[in-house]
């Protein structure tokens, strides 16, 4: 239901204000656009300059995500047991266009993101969490 009620808006001219797409040299930049006050959800737009990513990690919520602009890259991974230690296994790549919505749940939500185009990419992402309260929506970072 809430990628239903999100795909008809990505790529509008008029739903993003330029200050919400300005990127972060160093970094991807988030803006969060919206936190419901009861906590149970935010919508924040993530700006990414060529080359940015993050680094590989699972999340506190569901989340939905639509491409507003450009091109973003995923890489998904399992957590697999071991004798010694966990590792992870990639277990797939996926290419998110302008206009594509995907969405994910935790546990089994463990990924990196990042711009692999020559522009600019914006991406929209609806948590089920107040992430102004949270400051991020990863739970855990994986090395």
């Amino acid at each position: 239901m809430v990628a239903e009620r999100l795909a008809p808006h990505l790529g509008a001219g008029d739903l993003l204000t330029e200050r919400q797409c300005e990127g972060d040299p160093d970094r991807y930049r988030q803006h969060v656009l919206h936190a419901e006050e009861d906590g149970s959800f935010s919508i924040v737009a993530l700006v990414w300059l060529p080359g940015q990513r993050t680094s590989i990690h699972d999340h506190v919520s569901w989340c939905v995500t639509g491409v507003h602009a450009g091109r973003e890259h995923e890489r998904r991974f399992e957590l697999v047991p071991g004798s010694d230690a966990a590792r992870l296994v990639r277990t797939g790549d996926f290419v998110n266009e302008q206009g594509e919505v995907c969405g994910f749940a935790p546990p089994g939500d463990i990924h990196r993101v990042w711009n692999a185009g020559p522009g600019k990419a914006v991406s929209l992402h609806i948590y089920g969490a107040d992430i102004t309260r949270l400051g991020s929506s990863v739970r855990r970072v994986y090395h």
